[in-house]
């Protein structure tokens, strides 16, 4: 889209279904390569890609082109038949429906950028619920309890 300029950054975290702790550290850098390549591949900006075991944090630079919801669909889709082709579970893999957006500014690209990468100590401290709790309520987003990820603690 010649003479479109935009500055969109956003956050998206979606969980393994049934919250199952099932990315490994052995091949979850592998995996955020993988979805670091899709949203390259859709002519977005990965800017950091991380995780625990049972749900990833994707940073990116997005560009208007695109709707979060078709990007998020294809990161999970693609994704998903990359760890089953791969054979790194044992049985199907797949993600949790839906996802969390939360959008930020320029000048907050490094503060998120180390939240993200810091994902292993930060939930040594506190829960996935926690954690999405608060990120919902911090951006006052509206929200359904019976919606949310399934948790398990």
């Amino acid at each position: 889209m010649p003479g479109t300029y935009s500055q969109v950054y956003v956050q998206v975290v979606f969980a393994v279904k049934g919250r199952q702790n099932l990315i490994a550290k052995e091949w979850r850098d592998e995996l955020y390569k993988y979805i670091a390549g899709i949203i390259s591949g859709k002519g977005q900006k990965p800017i950091i890609v991380n995780g625990v075991a049972d749900h990833v944090h994707i940073f990116i630079g997005l560009r208007p082109a695109t709707a979060i919801s078709d990007l998020v669909r294809d990161i999970k889709n693609n994704s998903s038949n990359f760890i089953n082709n791969s054979k790194f579970v044992q049985g199907h893999f797949s993600w949790q429906e839906g996802f969390g957006a939360f959008s930020y500014s320029h000048s907050q690209i490094d503060l998120v950028y180390k939240y993200i990468l810091n994902q292993e100590q930060h939930h040594q401290k506190k829960t996935f619920r926690e954690e999405y709790l608060d990120m919902l309520n911090k951006y006052g987003i509206e929200y359904q309890e019976k919606y949310l990820f399934e948790w398990i603690e």
